[in-house]
Protein backbone atom coordinates (compact mmCIF):
# COMPACT_ATOMS: atom_id res chain seq x y z
CA UNK A 1 0.00 0.00 0.00
CA UNK A 2 1.10 3.65 -1.16
CA UNK A 3 2.61 5.93 2.09
CA UNK A 4 0.56 9.50 1.35
CA UNK A 5 3.37 11.16 2.94
CA UNK A 6 6.16 10.16 0.55
CA UNK A 7 6.76 12.37 -2.62
CA UNK A 8 6.09 9.90 -4.93
CA UNK A 9 2.55 8.49 -3.38
CA UNK A 10 0.35 8.20 -5.82
CA UNK A 11 2.59 7.28 -9.04
CA UNK A 12 1.76 3.83 -9.66
CA UNK A 13 5.41 3.07 -10.53
CA UNK A 14 6.49 3.86 -6.71
CA UNK A 15 3.58 2.52 -5.27
CA UNK A 16 4.20 -0.81 -6.90
CA UNK A 17 7.75 -0.85 -5.61
CA UNK A 18 7.11 0.39 -1.62
CA UNK A 19 8.57 -2.22 0.27
CA UNK A 20 10.30 -3.68 -2.82
CA UNK A 21 9.00 -6.63 -5.08
CA UNK A 22 9.90 -9.72 -3.29
CA UNK A 23 10.32 -11.68 0.10
CA UNK A 24 11.39 -14.72 1.39
CA UNK A 25 8.61 -16.93 2.28
CA UNK A 26 9.37 -20.70 4.58
CA UNK A 27 8.28 -23.70 2.08
CA UNK A 28 7.53 -25.71 5.28
CA UNK A 29 4.76 -25.25 7.67
CA UNK A 30 5.63 -24.24 11.44
CA UNK A 31 2.43 -24.61 13.19
CA UNK A 32 3.21 -26.03 16.27
CA UNK A 33 6.39 -27.66 18.62
CA UNK A 34 6.91 -30.53 16.65
CA UNK A 35 7.63 -28.52 13.03
CA UNK A 36 9.84 -26.83 14.94
CA UNK A 37 11.90 -29.33 16.32
CA UNK A 38 12.61 -30.76 12.78
CA UNK A 39 12.74 -27.17 10.73
CA UNK A 40 15.50 -25.76 13.44
CA UNK A 41 16.82 -27.26 16.61
CA UNK A 42 17.23 -30.40 17.55
CA UNK A 43 15.63 -31.91 14.25
CA UNK A 44 18.24 -29.47 12.11
CA UNK A 45 21.08 -30.71 13.42
CA UNK A 46 20.95 -34.30 11.82
CA UNK A 47 20.91 -32.57 8.27
CA UNK A 48 23.85 -30.45 8.99
CA UNK A 49 25.65 -33.18 10.51
CA UNK A 50 25.20 -35.39 7.27
CA UNK A 51 25.77 -32.69 4.81
CA UNK A 52 28.89 -32.69 6.79
CA UNK A 53 30.04 -36.05 6.23
CA UNK A 54 28.48 -35.29 2.70
CA UNK A 55 28.71 -32.20 1.04
CA UNK A 56 26.79 -33.22 -2.19
CA UNK A 57 23.60 -33.53 0.16
CA UNK A 58 23.23 -30.02 0.28
CA UNK A 59 21.80 -29.95 -3.20
CA UNK A 60 18.68 -32.44 -1.67
CA UNK A 61 18.04 -30.74 1.34
CA UNK A 62 18.77 -26.98 0.95
CA UNK A 63 17.61 -24.24 -1.41
CA UNK A 64 21.05 -24.02 -2.74
CA UNK A 65 20.72 -25.96 -6.14
CA UNK A 66 18.19 -23.97 -6.85
CA UNK A 67 18.97 -20.53 -5.86
CA UNK A 68 21.04 -17.46 -8.11
CA UNK A 69 23.03 -14.44 -6.76
CA UNK A 70 22.10 -11.56 -8.77
CA UNK A 71 25.00 -9.94 -8.32
CA UNK A 72 25.92 -6.05 -9.56
CA UNK A 73 27.86 -3.26 -8.33
CA UNK A 74 25.48 -0.81 -9.72
CA UNK A 75 28.25 0.17 -12.62
CA UNK A 76 25.97 0.20 -15.39
CA UNK A 77 22.74 0.12 -14.75
CA UNK A 78 19.81 -0.18 -17.40
CA UNK A 79 20.91 2.75 -19.21
CA UNK A 80 21.34 5.05 -16.35
CA UNK A 81 25.07 3.87 -16.25
CA UNK A 82 27.40 4.22 -13.19
CA UNK A 83 24.58 4.61 -10.25
CA UNK A 84 25.79 2.81 -7.13
CA UNK A 85 24.76 -0.83 -6.15
CA UNK A 86 22.06 1.34 -3.64
CA UNK A 87 20.05 2.79 -6.61
CA UNK A 88 20.96 -0.44 -8.67
CA UNK A 89 18.59 -2.28 -6.20
CA UNK A 90 14.91 -1.78 -7.64
CA UNK A 91 16.28 -3.66 -10.95
CA UNK A 92 17.96 -6.35 -8.86
CA UNK A 93 14.91 -7.48 -7.34
CA UNK A 94 12.93 -6.94 -10.24
CA UNK A 95 15.86 -9.72 -11.75
CA UNK A 96 15.07 -11.80 -8.97
CA UNK A 97 11.24 -12.14 -9.30
CA UNK A 98 11.77 -12.53 -13.45
CA UNK A 99 13.56 -15.55 -12.49
CA UNK A 100 10.87 -16.84 -10.48
CA UNK A 101 7.99 -16.37 -12.19
CA UNK A 102 9.50 -17.59 -15.74
CA UNK A 103 12.10 -20.34 -14.62
CA UNK A 104 11.10 -21.38 -11.12
CA UNK A 105 14.83 -20.43 -9.89
CA UNK A 106 14.67 -18.42 -6.46
CA UNK A 107 17.00 -14.89 -7.04
CA UNK A 108 18.60 -13.55 -4.45
CA UNK A 109 19.81 -9.99 -5.22
CA UNK A 110 23.41 -8.60 -4.21
CA UNK A 111 24.69 -5.03 -4.61
CA UNK A 112 28.44 -4.55 -3.63
CA UNK A 113 29.54 -1.76 -2.67
CA UNK A 114 32.81 -1.53 -4.06
CA UNK A 115 33.76 -1.62 -8.06
CA UNK A 116 37.23 -3.15 -7.45
CA UNK A 117 37.91 -6.46 -9.66
CA UNK A 118 39.79 -8.71 -7.10
CA UNK A 119 36.93 -7.39 -4.45
CA UNK A 120 34.12 -8.42 -5.78
CA UNK A 121 35.86 -11.93 -7.50
CA UNK A 122 36.89 -12.84 -3.64
CA UNK A 123 33.09 -10.96 -1.94
CA UNK A 124 31.66 -13.98 -4.92
CA UNK A 125 33.76 -16.91 -4.39
CA UNK A 126 33.71 -16.65 -0.57
CA UNK A 127 29.42 -15.99 -0.72
CA UNK A 128 29.18 -19.22 -3.38
CA UNK A 129 28.48 -21.87 -1.09
CA UNK A 130 25.27 -20.00 -0.67
CA UNK A 131 24.25 -20.57 -4.05
CA UNK A 132 23.73 -22.93 -6.80
CA UNK A 133 24.66 -20.33 -9.51
CA UNK A 134 26.08 -16.60 -10.23
CA UNK A 135 24.52 -13.94 -12.27
CA UNK A 136 26.65 -10.84 -13.20
CA UNK A 137 24.49 -8.06 -14.02
CA UNK A 138 24.56 -4.30 -14.80
CA UNK A 139 28.76 -4.11 -14.51
CA UNK A 140 30.39 -2.24 -16.48
CA UNK A 141 32.73 -3.04 -19.46
CA UNK A 142 35.79 -3.89 -19.27
CA UNK A 143 35.33 -4.96 -15.98
CA UNK A 144 32.72 -7.38 -16.61
CA UNK A 145 34.93 -9.75 -18.90
CA UNK A 146 38.01 -10.17 -16.14
CA UNK A 147 34.82 -10.64 -13.47
CA UNK A 148 33.47 -13.42 -15.36
CA UNK A 149 36.57 -14.82 -16.50
CA UNK A 150 37.92 -15.27 -13.00
CA UNK A 151 34.82 -16.27 -11.27
CA UNK A 152 34.04 -18.88 -13.83
CA UNK A 153 38.10 -20.58 -13.14
CA UNK A 154 37.41 -20.84 -10.00
CA UNK A 155 33.72 -22.03 -8.97
CA UNK A 156 32.04 -25.02 -10.06
CA UNK A 157 28.69 -23.41 -10.50
CA UNK A 158 27.08 -21.64 -13.16
CA UNK A 159 28.73 -18.00 -13.61
CA UNK A 160 26.89 -15.87 -16.31
CA UNK A 161 26.84 -12.49 -17.71
CA UNK A 162 23.81 -11.36 -18.82
CA UNK A 163 24.25 -8.64 -20.04
CA UNK A 164 26.28 -10.77 -22.30
CA UNK A 165 25.11 -13.82 -22.68
CA UNK A 166 20.90 -13.69 -22.66
CA UNK A 167 21.54 -10.63 -24.90
CA UNK A 168 23.40 -12.47 -27.75
CA UNK A 169 21.16 -15.78 -27.02
CA UNK A 170 17.98 -13.88 -27.69
CA UNK A 171 19.50 -12.07 -30.45
CA UNK A 172 20.81 -14.92 -32.03
CA UNK A 173 17.19 -16.77 -32.26
CA UNK A 174 15.45 -13.81 -33.42
CA UNK A 175 18.43 -13.40 -36.36
CA UNK A 176 18.05 -17.42 -36.94
CA UNK A 177 14.09 -16.51 -38.17
CA UNK A 178 14.70 -13.09 -39.70
CA UNK A 179 17.02 -14.71 -41.97
CA UNK A 180 14.36 -17.44 -42.58
CA UNK A 181 12.05 -14.61 -43.18
CA UNK A 182 13.90 -13.07 -45.62
CA UNK A 183 15.77 -16.06 -47.66
CA UNK A 184 19.09 -15.44 -45.98
CA UNK A 185 21.94 -17.70 -45.06
CA UNK A 186 23.77 -17.13 -42.18
CA UNK A 187 26.95 -18.02 -43.92
CA UNK A 188 26.25 -15.13 -46.54
CA UNK A 189 25.07 -12.70 -44.19
CA UNK A 190 27.22 -9.50 -43.94
CA UNK A 191 26.70 -8.17 -39.87
CA UNK A 192 27.05 -4.42 -38.30
CA UNK A 193 27.08 -4.69 -34.76
CA UNK A 194 27.04 -1.03 -33.17
CA UNK A 195 28.42 -1.45 -29.71
CA UNK A 196 31.95 -3.08 -28.92
CA UNK A 197 31.05 -3.01 -24.85
CA UNK A 198 30.10 -6.16 -23.06
CA UNK A 199 26.65 -7.00 -25.41
CA UNK A 200 28.15 -5.95 -28.58
CA UNK A 201 30.77 -8.35 -27.98
CA UNK A 202 28.87 -11.29 -26.95
CA UNK A 203 26.85 -10.60 -29.64
CA UNK A 204 29.75 -10.97 -32.16
CA UNK A 205 30.79 -14.31 -30.81
CA UNK A 206 27.67 -16.07 -30.63
CA UNK A 207 27.23 -14.93 -34.36
CA UNK A 208 30.71 -16.34 -35.35
CA UNK A 209 29.65 -19.71 -32.93
CA UNK A 210 26.60 -19.94 -35.49
CA UNK A 211 28.59 -19.36 -38.28
CA UNK A 212 28.56 -15.64 -39.38
CA UNK A 213 31.89 -14.85 -41.51
CA UNK A 214 31.01 -11.65 -42.84
CA UNK A 215 30.85 -9.47 -39.13
CA UNK A 216 32.24 -5.93 -38.08
CA UNK A 217 31.81 -4.64 -34.77
CA UNK A 218 31.51 -0.26 -35.00
CA UNK A 219 32.10 2.03 -31.94
CA UNK A 220 32.13 6.11 -31.60
CA UNK A 221 35.73 6.33 -33.91
CA UNK A 222 34.42 3.48 -36.61
CA UNK A 223 34.59 0.06 -37.21
CA UNK A 224 36.81 -2.03 -34.61
CA UNK A 225 39.84 -2.74 -36.79
CA UNK A 226 43.82 -3.86 -36.13
CA UNK A 227 44.19 -1.20 -37.97
CA UNK A 228 43.89 1.17 -35.43
CA UNK A 229 46.18 2.47 -32.60
CA UNK A 230 43.75 2.74 -29.50
CA UNK A 231 41.93 -0.78 -28.90
CA UNK A 232 41.84 -2.14 -25.53
CA UNK A 233 43.16 -5.49 -25.47
CA UNK A 234 39.46 -6.69 -25.70
CA UNK A 235 38.74 -5.01 -28.93
CA UNK A 236 41.99 -5.91 -30.24
CA UNK A 237 40.40 -9.95 -30.33
CA UNK A 238 36.97 -8.77 -31.16
CA UNK A 239 38.62 -7.13 -34.00
CA UNK A 240 40.81 -10.33 -34.75
CA UNK A 241 37.49 -11.98 -34.74
CA UNK A 242 35.64 -10.11 -36.81
CA UNK A 243 36.80 -7.27 -39.01
CA UNK A 244 40.23 -8.10 -39.53
CA UNK A 245 38.94 -11.55 -41.08
CA UNK A 246 36.83 -9.43 -43.65
CA UNK A 247 39.80 -6.47 -44.27
CA UNK A 248 36.94 -3.93 -42.99
CA UNK A 249 37.95 -0.91 -41.80
CA UNK A 250 36.06 2.53 -41.61
CA UNK A 251 33.16 4.87 -40.23
CA UNK A 252 29.97 3.32 -39.74
CA UNK A 253 28.73 4.79 -43.22
CA UNK A 254 31.08 2.42 -44.66
CA UNK A 255 30.28 -0.29 -42.67
CA UNK A 256 26.50 0.18 -43.01
CA UNK A 257 26.78 0.25 -46.48
CA UNK A 258 24.94 -3.01 -48.10
CA UNK A 259 24.70 -4.48 -44.70
CA UNK A 260 22.53 -6.92 -44.64
CA UNK A 261 21.92 -7.15 -40.79
CA UNK A 262 22.30 -4.12 -38.35
CA UNK A 263 22.63 -4.58 -34.64
CA UNK A 264 22.24 -1.73 -32.46
CA UNK A 265 23.27 -2.29 -28.38
CA UNK A 266 25.00 1.43 -28.04
CA UNK A 267 22.81 3.90 -27.90
CA UNK A 268 23.01 7.37 -30.16
CA UNK A 269 21.28 7.60 -33.44
CA UNK A 270 21.87 6.50 -36.79
CA UNK A 271 21.39 8.77 -39.25
CA UNK A 272 18.48 7.95 -41.79
CA UNK A 273 20.43 8.39 -44.59
CA UNK A 274 22.77 5.55 -43.61
CA UNK A 275 19.88 3.22 -42.88
CA UNK A 276 18.71 3.82 -46.67
CA UNK A 277 22.14 2.48 -48.05
CA UNK A 278 21.79 -0.91 -46.36
CA UNK A 279 20.68 -3.62 -48.45
CA UNK A 280 16.98 -4.75 -49.85
CA UNK A 281 14.64 -6.35 -47.49
CA UNK A 282 17.46 -5.24 -44.65
CA UNK A 283 17.35 -6.54 -40.96
CA UNK A 284 17.32 -4.18 -38.15
CA UNK A 285 17.84 -4.64 -34.30
CA UNK A 286 17.84 -1.17 -32.75
CA UNK A 287 17.91 -2.25 -29.73
CA UNK A 288 18.85 0.99 -27.05
CA UNK A 289 16.58 1.42 -24.43
CA UNK A 290 14.30 3.49 -23.67
CA UNK A 291 15.20 5.25 -27.60
CA UNK A 292 16.54 2.89 -30.32
CA UNK A 293 19.29 3.70 -32.54
CA UNK A 294 17.14 3.52 -35.53
CA UNK A 295 13.71 4.50 -34.57
CA UNK A 296 11.11 1.54 -35.63
CA UNK A 297 9.02 4.36 -37.93
CA UNK A 298 12.44 4.82 -39.78
CA UNK A 299 13.85 1.67 -39.76
CA UNK A 300 10.47 0.01 -41.37
CA UNK A 301 11.16 2.65 -44.56
CA UNK A 302 13.94 0.50 -45.56
CA UNK A 303 14.12 -2.63 -43.59
CA UNK A 304 11.58 -5.77 -43.35
CA UNK A 305 12.21 -6.76 -39.80
CA UNK A 306 12.71 -4.50 -37.14
CA UNK A 307 13.22 -5.43 -33.64
CA UNK A 308 13.81 -3.38 -30.71
CA UNK A 309 14.62 -4.04 -27.19
CA UNK A 310 10.62 -2.23 -26.16
CA UNK A 311 7.73 -3.99 -25.27
CA UNK A 312 5.45 -1.13 -27.13
CA UNK A 313 7.00 -2.59 -30.06
CA UNK A 314 6.94 -6.17 -31.93
CA UNK A 315 9.70 -8.28 -32.11
CA UNK A 316 11.27 -7.33 -28.37
CA UNK A 317 14.47 -8.50 -28.05
CA UNK A 318 14.14 -9.25 -24.24
CA UNK A 319 16.48 -11.23 -22.21
CA UNK A 320 13.53 -12.65 -19.46
CA UNK A 321 13.31 -14.72 -22.97
CA UNK A 322 16.66 -16.40 -22.01
CA UNK A 323 18.12 -16.31 -18.54
CA UNK A 324 15.32 -17.76 -16.50
CA UNK A 325 15.52 -21.02 -18.87
CA UNK A 326 19.20 -21.14 -19.02
CA UNK A 327 19.96 -21.25 -15.32
CA UNK A 328 16.46 -23.98 -14.67
CA UNK A 329 18.43 -26.02 -17.36
CA UNK A 330 21.68 -25.65 -15.75
CA UNK A 331 20.08 -26.46 -12.58
CA UNK A 332 18.17 -29.64 -13.58
CA UNK A 333 21.44 -30.99 -14.71
CA UNK A 334 23.28 -29.75 -11.80
CA UNK A 335 25.68 -28.07 -14.59
CA UNK A 336 29.03 -26.73 -13.51
CA UNK A 337 29.18 -24.03 -15.99
CA UNK A 338 27.00 -22.48 -19.01
CA UNK A 339 29.31 -23.70 -22.07
CA UNK A 340 28.74 -21.97 -25.68
CA UNK A 341 26.94 -25.36 -26.86
CA UNK A 342 24.26 -24.82 -23.50
CA UNK A 343 23.70 -21.25 -24.84
CA UNK A 344 23.13 -22.02 -28.61
CA UNK A 345 20.83 -24.71 -27.75
CA UNK A 346 18.80 -21.78 -25.98
CA UNK A 347 19.02 -19.70 -29.26
CA UNK A 348 18.04 -22.89 -31.32
CA UNK A 349 14.75 -23.65 -28.69
CA UNK A 350 13.75 -19.79 -28.45
CA UNK A 351 13.64 -19.78 -32.60
CA UNK A 352 11.98 -23.41 -32.83
CA UNK A 353 8.91 -21.84 -31.00
CA UNK A 354 8.24 -19.28 -33.56
CA UNK A 355 7.10 -22.22 -35.96
CA UNK A 356 4.43 -21.47 -38.58
CA UNK A 357 3.95 -17.78 -36.82
CA UNK A 358 6.89 -16.74 -38.11
CA UNK A 359 6.38 -12.94 -40.16
CA UNK A 360 7.80 -9.89 -39.94
CA UNK A 361 6.14 -8.85 -36.79
CA UNK A 362 6.96 -12.16 -35.27
CA UNK A 363 10.42 -13.37 -35.61
CA UNK A 364 10.87 -14.55 -31.37
CA UNK A 365 8.38 -15.20 -28.71
CA UNK A 366 6.36 -13.35 -26.12
CA UNK A 367 7.87 -13.69 -22.77
CA UNK A 368 4.67 -14.73 -21.81
CA UNK A 369 4.48 -17.59 -23.89
CA UNK A 370 4.52 -20.44 -21.49
CA UNK A 371 6.33 -22.60 -24.19
CA UNK A 372 9.57 -20.49 -23.41
CA UNK A 373 10.71 -21.45 -19.91
CA UNK A 374 10.15 -25.15 -20.42
CA UNK A 375 11.76 -25.28 -23.91
CA UNK A 376 14.92 -23.69 -23.10
CA UNK A 377 15.24 -25.15 -20.19
CA UNK A 378 15.04 -28.33 -21.62
CA UNK A 379 17.87 -27.94 -24.42
CA UNK A 380 20.02 -26.38 -22.05
CA UNK A 381 20.06 -29.35 -20.04
CA UNK A 382 20.58 -31.66 -23.00
CA UNK A 383 23.63 -29.51 -24.13
CA UNK A 384 25.32 -29.49 -20.82
CA UNK A 385 25.02 -33.77 -20.83
CA UNK A 386 26.88 -33.12 -24.49
CA UNK A 387 29.19 -31.14 -23.02
CA UNK A 388 30.35 -33.28 -20.02
CA UNK A 389 29.39 -30.44 -17.52
CA UNK A 390 26.29 -31.63 -16.21
CA UNK A 391 26.52 -34.16 -12.76
CA UNK A 392 22.59 -35.13 -13.08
Amino acid sequence: MSDSTHPYAGDPVFDLHVGGKMEVAASVPLAGRAELSMAYTPGVARVCTAIAEDATLSHHYTWVPNTVAVVTDGTAVLGLGDIGPSAAMPVMEGKAILFKQFGGVDGIPICLDTTDVDEIVETVVRMAPSFGGINLEDISAPRCFEIEERLKERLDIPVFHDDQHGTAVVTLAALWNALRLTGRTVESTRVVISGAGAAGVAIAKILVEAGVKDLCVVDRKGIVSSEREDLTPVKRRLAELTADRNGRAGSLAEALRDADVYVGVSGGTVPEELVATMAPESIVFAMANPDPEIHPDVAHRYARVVATGRSDFPNQINNVLAFPGIFRGAFDARATAITERMKLAAAEALAELVGDELSADMVIPSPFDPRVGPAVAAAVAEAAREDGVARA
